[in-house]
């Protein structure tokens, strides 16, 4: 295809396409302070991982959806947060349109921590009013999900970013040379003392991430801590070892496999769990 985003087909292309296949991947991002890293780190992470599955599996991919809950960042003024009910509601609308159009298999991605408070709520009361299946694929869990992978999904997080910039042509919006400050630091340790500095974070493992407790970081450097981008050199070396570590990831999740499974499980609903429910459900 000339291009796997749906904003940037025309509509001609859209037809053609739902005659031959539904597919659809949405990434759903967030802003937010990201260390050294630009508000839409997140944002652009998802919507790499998305096109590297749409390319997989020829589907196509809905983005350019970046203000979701924040969480504990809402303190930044760079964030932009929204409330779990209203993402809720607008992914909602944005799924049922999507469904009406033709996209029955619809596939929601994230790389944002507290993301699956708004996608796993949207994702079953979809199914329950429409009794269409869709799936949520948070990147963090999802790395659980493959056993052989050549590297460690966090410990690589820096570079996937920065790779994801490269993947959508978007690589000279990384800085260079950011200097430490209240929203930027280099070191480990320090952001584990902002942590540390807000019991609430000892509260966290009672339930999934940010789902447990409300709180916020003491500073926005505390988040995470990036990179120090020295050279262009430096940031295309980081970002031709992010690439390489989303196309190992995306083959070895199997998408082809996961994508024909969210049909079968569309017909499984249909014609075993309605016809024998259906009455009442």
């Amino acid at each position: 295809m000339r291009t796997r985003f749906l904003s940037k087909c025309t509509n001609g292309e859209v037809e053609e396409y739902l005659q031959q296949n539904d597919l659809i991947f949405v990434p759903v991002g967030v802003t937010e302070t990201h260390g050294a890293l630009p508000l839409d780190t997140e944002t652009v992470i998802t919507e790499a991982l998305a096109l590297k599955m749409a390319e997989a599996t020829n589907g196509l991919v809905l983005h350019n959806l970046p203000y979701f809950f924040a969480g504990g960042t809402a303190m930044a003024r760079g964030t932009v947060n929204v409330s779990v009910k209203e993402g809720m509601r607008y992914l909602d609308t944005i799924a049922k349109s999507l469904l009406k159009q033709g996209f029955r298999r619809q596939v929601y991605v994230t790389c944002h921590g507290p993301a699956h408070l708004t996608l796993s709520g949207m994702v079953r009361d979809f199914f329950e009013e429409t009794k269409v299946p869709i799936l949520y694929m948070d990147m963090i869990k999802a790395t659980d999900s493959v056993k052989d992978l050549s590297f460690s999904f966090m410990e690589k997080f820096n570079d996937i970013s920065i790779g994801a910039y490269k993947i959508l042509g978007r690589l000279e919006d990384v800085p260079m040379n950011v200097p430490e400050s209240n929203s930027v630091t280099y070191d480990v340790q320090s952001m584990i003392n902002g942590m540390s500095k807000n019991p609430g974070n000892a509260l966290g493992k009672y339930a999934l991430q940010s789902g447990a407790i409300g709180s916020y970081f003491d500073k926005a450097s505390d988040h995470l801590p990036t990179p120090l981008i020295t050279s262009e050199k430096h940031r295309e070396e980081l970002a031709q070892s992010g690439v390489l570590a989303i196309e190992e990831f995306i083959e070895k999740m199997d998408m082809p496999t996961i994508v024909e499974l969210l049909r079968k499980t569309d017909e499984y609903t249909q014609n075993d769990s309605l016809q024998k429910y259906g009455e009442w459900l």
